[in-house]
C-alpha cells in the first residue's frame, strides 16, 4: 500500500507518460496495474479558443485510458499540481467492500495541492465501459475526465464477434467561462444556478468540426467492411445528448457493465453520466461521414440544439464529410427517448463478469426491504439558490462521513436517518443526509423529477435494475407497469421532466455510498445523499478496513 500524501518536487516539464507495471498474482489471472498521474491546470489548450483553465492528467485532456480486465487491481498515484484540493471518482466502478476508494467528499479527504495520494481498487466482478472524473470543487466542468475499460476474462464469452478495433469517445457539454467563475456564481445567483446553460459540445475534448474556434476535431479512421466498437460516455455537466453517425446504424451491445439485447438504431440518447458500447459497421462508400452529438430535452438551452461534430473517416477516403448534418429525433420528444430507454434491456442469455447468464439474477420474485421516494426541486435557503431532495439540500461537511464512521460511529458529523426517505419536508433546509440501507436487502428507489430538465441519478457501489419510467406522479399502483423480466442493470438512470424513474438495488456491498445527481450544478448545490450499508460483522471479508495510507482531515486533523 502506498504511503500517505506528502510534499514532492516537480520535475521540469510535465511528465507525459504513466508507469504501467503488471505482476501476476499467484493462483489468479488478475494483475496489478500501476499508474502515476500528474494533475495540473493548463491555460494553453483552449479547446474552444477561450482563456480558461483545463484540468489535464500527464498533459492530456481527456486523461489517459485505464484499460483493465475483470478483477485487476488498479493503483493510481495522483500528484496534485493544481492550486486547490482534488479528488477523483470512478464512475460505475463498484468498489466492492471498499468505499474507502470511492473518491467523493463523503468517503475521502481531498488530496491537497503539492501532495500525492494513491488509490488502490479492484475491478471486482465487473466488465464494461466507464469513466473517471474529479468529484469536488466543480472541477468536472474543467475536464480531468477520462475513459475506463474493463474487459472480459478470456474464459468468458463476449456476445458479439471481436471488433476490428475499439474507440473511446467522451462526449459532453462545455462552458466558455472558467469553472472557478461558474462555481462562484452558482452559489449566489439564481440565474446562473438554474439557467445559464453550457455553450457547446466537445468530443474527446475537441470542439465541433468546421467551427470558427475549432483548432482540432475528433476523427476515427475505419476500413470498409469492418466492424468497430465505440465506447461512448456522456461526461458533460447538464445536457442529455443524442448520438448518431451519418448513413450508419448503431448497435448497442453494453451499458455500464451490462450486455444488452441487440437492436439496430438510427441514433442513441445518452444521458449525463451514462456510458454505452455500440457496434458500427463501415458498410458505406469510402468517404467521410459526420458523427453528431446534439443536446436534447434542454428547455433551459438554446432554441436549437447544441451540436458536437466529429468525423468517421474511411481509410481510403478522399471525400470530406458533406451535406447537412444527419437529423436526429425532435429534441423535445420525451416519448421517443422514453420508448428507446424501455427498449434497452438486459441480455438474459449471456454472461458478463461471470460465466452464468445475466438472467440468473432476476427481480421477478424478490421481496423489497425498503422504499425510498426522492423528489427533486429547487429552493432558496438563507438567500442562496439550492437543489433539494425531499426539501433537503445536502451540506458538505469537512469531515468525510466514512472517516467519522471509522472513529466515532458518525457522532458529531451526521445524524443517521434524519433525512426523510418517503415524504417531503414542509420547509427547505440544509442537512447532512445519510440514510440506512439494509445489508443484503432489496431497496426500491423512486426518483421524482419536479424540474423541467432531464435529471440523471447515480448510485456508487452498485448497479441497479431500471424497472420503470413514467410521466406525472408515481403511485404504488404503477408497480404493475414495471418490467421485472429483463430490466437493464446500470449505475446511472435518467429521470424525465415532470416524470419518475424506478430502480431496484440489492444492497450487498457494505460501505458509505453516494447517491447523487450527475448534473453538475444540481450535485454541487445539494442534490445528493449517502446510503450507509452497514454490516456489524467486522470480518474483513465483509468490508475492507481503512487503508494504510488513510488521509485525515476535518475534526481529525
Amino acid at each position: 500500500m502506498a504511503s500517505t500524501g506528502s510534499g514532492y518536487s516537480r520535475a521540469d516539464g510535465l511528465i507525459a507518460c504513466a508507469l504501467l507495471v503488471a505482476v501476476l498474482f499467484a493462483g489468479t489471472n488478475a494483475i496489478d496495474i500501476f499508474l502515476e498521474w500528474n494533475v495540473a491546470l493548463d491555460t494553453t489548450l483552449q479547446p474552444v479558443s477561450q482563456d480558461q483553465p483545463v484540468i489535464t492528467i500527464n498533459g492530456l485532456f481527456p486523461g489517459p485510458l485505464i484499460n483493465a480486465t475483470t478483477n485487476d487491481f488498479i493503483h493510481v498515484n495522483i500528484f496534485n499540481n493544481m492550486d486547490e484540493p482534488v479528488l477523483f471518482t470512478w464512475n460505475g466502478i463498484q468498489q466492492r467492500l471498499n468505499s474507502w476508494q470511492d473518491g467523493v467528499s463523503g468517503t475521502n479527504c481531498p488530496i491537497k495541492p503539492g501532495t500525492n495520494w494513491t488509490y488502490v481498487f479492484q475491478t471486482k466482478d465487473q466488465i464494461g465501459s466507464f469513466f473517471y472524473f474529479p468529484s469536488i470543487n466543480f472541477q468536472k466542468a474543467a475536464g480531468g475526465y477520462g475513459p475506463i475499460r474493463v474487459n472480459n476474462r478470456v474464459v468468458i464469452d463476449v456476445p458479439f464477434p471481436k471488433p476490428e478495433a475499439e474507440f473511446d469517445l467522451l462526449i459532453g457539454d462545455w462552458y466558455f467561462s472558467s469553472y472557478k467563475w461558474i462555481r462562484s456564481a452558482v452559489q449566489n445567483n439564481s440565474i446562473t444556478a438554474y439557467y445559464s446553460p453550457p455553450n457547446t459540445i466537445l468530443m474527446n475534448g475537441k470542439s465541433p468540426y468546421n467551427t470558427k474556434w475549432s483548432k482540432a476535431y475528433e476523427s476515427f479512421t475505419v476500413t470498409k467492411g469492418k466492424t468497430y466498437r465505440l465506447r461512448i460516455s456522456n461526461v458533460g455537466n447538464a445536457f442529455s445528448l443524442n448520438f448518431r453517425i451519418q448513413n450508419h446504424k448503431l448497435l448497442p451491445v453494453e451499458t455500464e457493465g451490462s450486455y444488452t439485447n441487440q437492436i439496430l438504431l438510427d441514433s442513441l440518447d445518452i444521458h449525463v453520466g451514462q456510458s454505452y458500447s455500440i457496434l458500427v459497421t463501415a458498410d458505406q462508400n469510402e468517404a467521410d461521414y459526420y458523427m453528431v452529438a446534439s443536446s436534447k430535452l434542454d428547455s433551459k438551452g438554446p432554441i436549437g440544439s447544441l451540436e458536437g461534430v466529429g468525423v468517421l473517416h474511411y481509410s481510403n477516403s478522399s471525400t470530406p464529410a458533406i451535406g447537412p448534418l444527419p437529423v436526429g429525433p425532435d429534441k423535445d420528444d420525451i416519448e421517443f427517448s422514453m420508448n428507446q430507454a424501455k427498449s434497452i434491456r438486459w441480455n438474459l442469455t449471456t454472461g458478463a463478469a461471470r460465466p452464468n447468464p445475466q438472467g440468473t439474477f432476476n427481480v421477478s420474485n424478490i421481496t423489497l426491504s425498503q422504499t425510498f421516494i426522492l423528489q427533486v426541486s429547487t429552493a432558496e435557503i438563507d438567500g442562496s439558490p439550492r437543489y433539494v431532495v425531499n426539501n433537503v439540500s445536502y451540506w458538505t461537511v469537512e469531515t468525510p462521513l466514512k472517516l467519522a464512521d471509522q472513529f466515532v460511529n458518525g457522532s458529531g458529523v451526521y445524524q443517521l436517518d434524519a433525512f426523510p426517505v418517503q415524504y417531503v419536508n414542509l420547509n427547505a433546509s440544509y442537512g447532512v443526509s445519510v440514510v440506512s440501507g439494509i445489508h443484503k436487502g432489496w431497496v426500491e428507489i423512486v426518483f421524482k423529477n419536479n424540474l423541467d430538465v432531464v435529471d440523471s441519478w447515480h448510485l456508487d457501489g452498485f448497479g441497479f435494475h431500471v424497472v420503470g419510467y413514467g410521466i406525472g406522479e408515481w403511485t404504488p399502483e404503477l408497480r404493475n407497469t414495471y418490467n421485472l423480466y429483463d430490466p437493464v442493470v446500470r449505475s446511472t438512470v435518467q429521470v424525465y421532466p415532470g416524470g419518475w424513474s424506478a430502480v431496484y438495488a440489492f444492497l450487498d456491498n457494505p460501505g458509505m455510498w453516494n447517491l447523487r445527481s450527475q448534473l453538475l450544478k444540481h450535485w454541487y448545490l445539494g442534490e445528493e445523499l449517502y446510503v450507509r450499508v452497514f454490516d456489524d460483522d467486522l470480518n474483513p471479508i465483509k468490508e475492507r478496513p481503512a487503508p494504510d495510507n488513510l488521509l485525515l482531515c476535518g475534526i481529525y486533523m
